[in-house]
């Protein structure tokens, strides 16, 4: 017979228990985790006193977020404007932002605060950007503004994130010394907005900067101007400004280095075509260096007999007129393997058609041993093949030979095959290769349409990176042929060269000079496998 009374002990059991574990689930529930990242800045929900508010008289302004905020850097992004002589206080406590005047304000001034980026929200650090704050010790507010776009001068791209500032002229002397106070950035489609500006005579600034302290003080910054005064009395629109990377005044070094094969790297701090070098100390390597410009035009490459010094000293020369001086030391414990080894012109072991296949050299060669060199053509030893040093670089030799579809190429070079101009001996070197398909290859004729034929414009035929691969001085109406490129997708520049140099020349802030005009052919060209295109160029009066 069934023990009743045992029964409900134990239903009264599980029952206290699935009590006590509903109860702990109850007491152990969390906040729900994952979900999409917050990628949106804090939001201004209210403004003690207003936004825009005029006859300002108080000592304290707060400012309140929908989420807890801090401030970033707020020495360097937060800015008034016009400047005082002491900043008030900033205090950022939970989700309000305070500012607290200690000192007297000028009677029947506009202020604006322009918080830059130093606004973030505090889980994510998202930033609140040209969030401005303005008001009045008078009765009226400056409302004038200064709109317009920011576009790189070379590629004609629309740039995000410049700093676009102005200086009223009598204080343009601060141009590269203090930050500009009454600034803005660009937003996502390159444009700018300067508002609450009070009547005045002014210059116009742009700068891509990585530094982002809105002081033009670096070489590798992008800098724009507006040419000419703004006589600031009415809304001014549609101003378009083109940043640029201005050449320095004089060449200089820009950094020196050993490699460990022994080549001595110099690089320059701008392009000079007559770049030259002399060795100063130990003088007796001067006569016997080699000296090569790299195709940029902006280092130099050395080599001399000995790697022994102690110190070097070289002099760098444009033309005849020496400009600079540097000095290599190196650890007497420092070792060099000075023999020679090998680079080529292939791309992922194919040859492109009607070219000569290139060795380069890590060192300027001098002689070779022709028996040294073979050449096997689907594993069959061949003759015939010619071996010729260029002309102008001594690091580089090309080899001729009938190169025929459909087979595989192995070059082999012995050891010691090559000796460079101070007596080391090549490595051993292989490479295997065949000719590549005239269907990877697209061919274009470019009929070109100039707007003044008493003008010269550049066409440059670029990649997708907007590296230039052929430049064209054009004056008159004519064809262009682009022969042989990979198919891929190509773009065309062109140059407004006015003063007929060949070449693009950038601005100069201090001269007040603009950088040549360019222009964007509108579409890609794509080339397509053994297909030969025909295009219309109507180049656009500036």
């Amino acid at each position: 017979m069934p023990n009743f009374k045992n029964c409900n002990t134990i239903r009264k059991s599980l029952y206290l228990l699935l009590m006590v574990l509903y109860l702990s689930g109850c007491a152990s529930i969390q906040q729900p985790s994952g979900g999409p990242k917050d990628t949106q800045p804090p939001k201004v929900v209210k403004e003690i006193p207003s936004n825009l508010t005029k006859n300002f008289l108080a000592e304290k302004i707060e400012i309140q977020f929908n989420e807890f905020v801090k401030l970033n850097n707020e020495f360097t992004e937060v800015s008034i404007s016009p400047a005082l002589d002491e900043m008030p206080i900033f205090k950022a406590r939970k989700q309000v932002l305070e500012i607290n005047f200690d000192k007297q304000l000028d009677s029947n001034t506009t202020y604006t605060i322009n918080f830059g980026k130093a606004i973030v929200d505090v889980n994510e650090s998202n930033v609140l950007t040209n969030y401005t704050y303005v008001f009045s010790t008078g009765n009226k507010i400056d409302s004038l503004s200064i709109s317009g776009n920011v576009k790189n001068s070379n590629t004609g791209e629309l740039l995000k994130d410049a700093t676009v500032f102005i200086l009223p002229v009598k204080q343009d002397s601060l141009f590269a010394k203090k930050r500009a106070n009454i600034f803005t950035t660009t937003d996502s489609a390159g444009n700018f907005k300067l508002n609450n500006l009070r009547e005045d005579n002014y210059f116009l600034y742009a700068l891509k900067e990585d530094s982002q302290d809105r002081i033009y003080n670096s070489p590798t910054e992008d800098v724009a101007f507006y040419t000419d005064t703004i006589n600031l009395s009415e809304n001014i629109e549609n101003i378009n400004l083109r940043v640029f990377r201005q050449v320095p005044d004089q060449l200089s070094v820009k950094s020196k280095k050993i490699e460990q094969n022994g080549r001595i790297t110099i690089e320059l701090n701008k392009r000079a075509a007559n770049a030259a070098l002399r060795v100063l100390d130990p003088a007796s390597s001067d006569s016997k260096k080699y000296v090569e410009l790299t195709p940029s035009q902006d280092s130099l490459l050395l080599w001399i007999p000995e790697l022994s010094f102690d110190s070097l000293a070289v002099a760098v020369a444009a033309g005849n007129q020496f400009l600079d001086t540097v000095k290599l030391t190196r650890n007497k414990r420092d070792t060099y393997s000075r023999s020679i080894t090998f680079s080529n012109n292939l791309s992922a072991d194919k040859l492109k058609p009607g070219t000569d296949l290139q060795l380069i050299l890590s060192a300027p060669g001098s002689s070779l041993e022709l028996a040294k060199v073979t050449l096997l053509e689907d594993s069959i030893l061949v003759s015939g093949f010619q071996i010729a040093q260029d002309t102008v670089n001594a690091r580089k030799y090309f080899f001729k030979y009938p190169w025929k579809a459909n087979r595989q190429y192995i070059l082999q070079v012995a050891e010691q095959a090559f000796t460079d101009l101070f007596g080391n001996k090549s490595n051993p070197y292989t490479t295997t290769f065949s000719l590549d398909s005239e269907e990877n290859y697209g061919s274009i004729a470019l009929a070109v349409t100039v707007p003044d034929t008493t003008k010269n414009y550049l066409v440059e035929w670029m990649n997708q990176e907007n590296m230039v691969l052929r430049t064209d001085s054009v004056k008159n109406n004519t064809v262009l042929n682009y022969t042989r490129y990979p198919t891929a997708k190509y773009k065309i520049r062109v140059v407004y060269d006015e003063n007929k140099n060949g070449r693009w020349d950038t601005g100069n802030v201090k001269e007040r000079r603009q950088p040549e005009k360019t222009w964007m052919f509108g579409s890609e060209l794509t080339l397509r496998p053994n297909w030969d295109l025909e295009e219309q160029l109507v180049i656009p009066p500036i």
